[in-house]
């Protein structure tokens, strides 16, 4: 480390206050120490214009930076931004300010003023301040060979562009950039003093929902139509932490799919029961949603994983609903049917003694054709039945595509004809459970893996 010279900040102010700069006049500097280095301040500092950078007419200034990030406060996907607290280090040499020896003089801060300091700024910035508890937290030391040295803190927000498709097992690449402001490439240039030694802290930071996953370095040019401007760039990469996400959203909304299927173990007869679980698995699964899309944009051109998810979720919770409407349905059917059979059967035994016998249409069991006719009369209608039907074939091919229409629609209809419907709930039990876990399995291995 090199030593400091134990010049006081009283000396220097009486030295800069006798070389011409401007001070308040209520400031009284007085020698303490009578140091042996007054007259090369006085010296230096005579003629010093802190307008003009070092190497007027000579060539660019070369600006060495360094960071210490403090602390990553927040990241908000909503605003598309983090804040972080940073210490900046910036280094460069003013050959105004070479003085003999290998000591060091360290200013005060509030002394920057009457010196020529880089505009350094955070273009990607949407607000900054430098602390300043318990005073403005700035440092300048300046070394026996005109190297200054430049150090303050800041707190800033500044702007991330977020990829949110894959949210929450998504990667974020962020960026923190510096650039001068009024310096072009001509005046100033600006490089990392160690490369990606240059940056520290983030190898201990701890984060919340991230952690972070690689950093690098790099220089560029900034391009603006007044010129090209020197810049650097800091990246680094976020990785959310998905094990959050899972408690909180993925593993509620799997039960809540697995509490609908218990409704395929319920008799269809128990009519309150499973309605009770299909509405309130569905209204539960709706609520959870809403509540997962509050802490995130909205944004429409963004299709996340864990809205993917969710969808999934709930059409296996409504198609659980949907199941039980129509097993039940099937099953009133096949009630009715049987009654009519059974209600036949009955009258027919009640009327075997009167020679009448009820008629049931093959193709529509559910009417009957006539009750309570004699033999004769369904003999006679029979016959007339079968004449008819001589007659209509002996004509020409009227209404054959009516007819074979109507055909067509009796044998679509005739596939949808449940003999069991008890079988629905027995082909649900398998079928949704493994559709559900072929599904999952493709889920994670997209958005894991690809």
């Amino acid at each position: 480390m090199i030593p400091t010279h134990p010049l006081t900040f009283l000396t220097l102010g009486m030295v800069l206050t006798q070389s011409g700069c401007m001070l308040p006049e209520s400031h009284h500097w007085e020698d303490s120490n009578g140091s042996q280095l007054h007259p090369t301040i006085q010296k230096l500092m005579k003629g010093y214009n802190r307008y003009m950078r070092p190497n007027f007419n000579e060539g660019p200034v070369e600006i060495g930076m360094s960071l210490d990030i403090a602390s990553i406060d927040a990241i908000s996907e909503i605003n598309m931004d983090y804040t972080a607290t940073i210490f900046l280090r910036q280094r460069w040499r003013d050959s105004r300010l070479v003085f003999p020896g290998n000591e060091s003089v360290s200013v005060d801060g509030r002394l920057v003023s009457l010196l020529w300091i880089p505009d350094t700024f955070i273009p990607d910035s949407k607000r900054s301040f430098l602390h300043d508890v318990t005073v403005e937290n700035r440092l300048i030391r300046i070394f026996s060979n005109g190297t200054v040295l430049y150090a303050l803190r800041i707190t800033a927000t500044i702007a991330c562009n977020m990829d949110l498709t894959k949210y929450p097992m998504d990667r974020q690449v962020c960026t923190l950039q510096l650039e001068s402001w009024g310096y072009n490439l001509q005046d100033v240039i600006f490089y990392w003093t160690r490369g990606n030694d240059s940056v520290k802290g983030l190898d201990t930071l701890r984060l919340a929902q991230y952690s972070i996953e690689s950093y690098y370095t790099s220089v560029s040019e900034a391009v603006y139509e007044t010129g090209l401007y020197p810049k650097l760039v800091l990246h680094f990469a976020l990785r959310r932490n998905v094990l959050f996400f899972i408690l909180e959203t993925y593993a509620p909304s799997t039960l809540l799919v697995v509490l609908s299927w218990v409704s395929f173990w319920i008799s269809q007869s128990s009519v309150p029961a499973r309605t009770c679980i299909g509405v309130t698995t569905v209204l539960t699964m709706t609520t959870l949603m809403m509540g997962a899309r509050t802490s995130l944009p909205n944004a429409n051109c963004f299709i996340k994983a864990i809205d993917v998810y969710l969808g999934i979720c709930f059409t296996f919770i409504f198609g659980a609903l949907l199941e039980y409407a129509c097993a039940h349905f099937c099953t009133v059917q096949h009630q009715t049917v049987g009654d009519i059979h059974r209600e036949l059967l009955q009258e027919f035994d009640d009327s075997n003694g009167n020679g009448t016998m009820p008629v049931v249409s093959s193709s529509q069991p559910n009417q009957v054709l006539e009750l309570g006719s004699t033999q004769k009369d369904l003999v006679d209608q029979s016959g007339t039945s079968v004449s008819e039907a001589e007659a209509t074939e002996k004509k020409p091919e009227k209404g054959c595509g009516l007819t074979s229409f109507k055909n067509t629609a009796r044998r679509a209809l005739s596939v949808f004809n449940v003999e069991n419907p008890h079988n629905i709930d027995r082909h649900a039990r398998t079928m949704f459970p493994l559709t559900f876990l072929a599904v999952n399995v493709f889920y994670w291995l997209y958005y894991l893996f690809i």
